[in-house]
C-alpha cells in the first residue's frame, strides 16, 4: 500500500488532508448550482458541505431548491455511511433524460448531521455541470465517491488509482 503525499495548498486553497475524520459539516457561504440536460435543475444559497480526510467536499442541497419533478425516488435503493447513517437514492430527471441513482439523501441522519436531513447530494459526474460560486466542479476521481473538486481544494484525492486502501 502506498501512502499519499499531500499537496501543499496555495493561496485560497484547502488541502483535503487537513479535513477531519470523522467528517465535519459546515454551511457553504456562496451559491451552488447544478445543470442537467441543458437546464438549471438546482440553485441554492443554503448548501452544506461535508469535509472528510482525503475527500473533496460533498455538497448537500435543500430539496426545495431543486426544480419541480427533477428528483425521482428510487424504490429500494439504499446504502449506509458509518458517519451519516442510511441513505436513500434518487434519479435526476429532465424530460426524457435520466441520470440513474445520481443523487442521495439521509432521511434520518445521525445526530451530528441533523442539519442535512433530507438534503440532497448529487454525483458531479452524472450532471452537465456543477458550480460552487463561480468555480465549475469536476467529479472526485473514481465515480464511487460524491465529492466535487474545485480549484479551491488540493489532494491527492481518495478514488484516484492506488488509493483504495488509504
Amino acid at each position: 500500500m502506498s501512502h499519499p503525499k499531500p499537496m501543499k495548498p496555495g493561496p485560497g486553497q484547502e488541502s483535503v488532508w487537513d479535513y477531519p475524520r470523522p467528517p465535519r459539516l459546515e454551511p457553504v457561504p456562496e451559491s451552488v448550482r447544478i445543470e442537467f440536460a441543458g437546464r438549471e435543475v438546482m440553485r441554492t444559497d443554503r448548501a452544506w458541505r461535508v469535509l472528510e480526510t482525503s475527500h473533496p467536499p460533498t455538497y448537500y442541497l435543500p430539496p426545495d431548491d431543486f426544480a419541480e419533478g427533477v428528483l425521482r425516488p428510487v424504490a429500494g435503493a439504499s446504502s449506509f455511511c458509518e458517519w451519516k447513517g442510511r441513505a436513500a437514492y434518487f434519479d435526476v430527471v429532465v424530460g426524457e433524460d435520466v441520470a440513474d441513482r445520481a443523487a442521495w439523501s439521509y432521511p434520518q441522519p445521525t445526530a451530528g448531521f441533523a442539519p442535512i436531513t433530507d438534503h440532497v447530494c448529487v454525483y458531479c459526474h452524472a450532471m452537465d455541470a456543477c458550480w460552487v460560486g463561480d468555480d465549475r466542479a469536476t467529479p472526485q476521481p473514481g465515480n464511487f465517491y460524491g465529492g466535487w473538486v474545485t480549484p479551491r481544494v488540493v489532494g491527492p484525492f481518495k478514488g484516484e488509482p492506488g488509493t483504495m486502501h488509504w
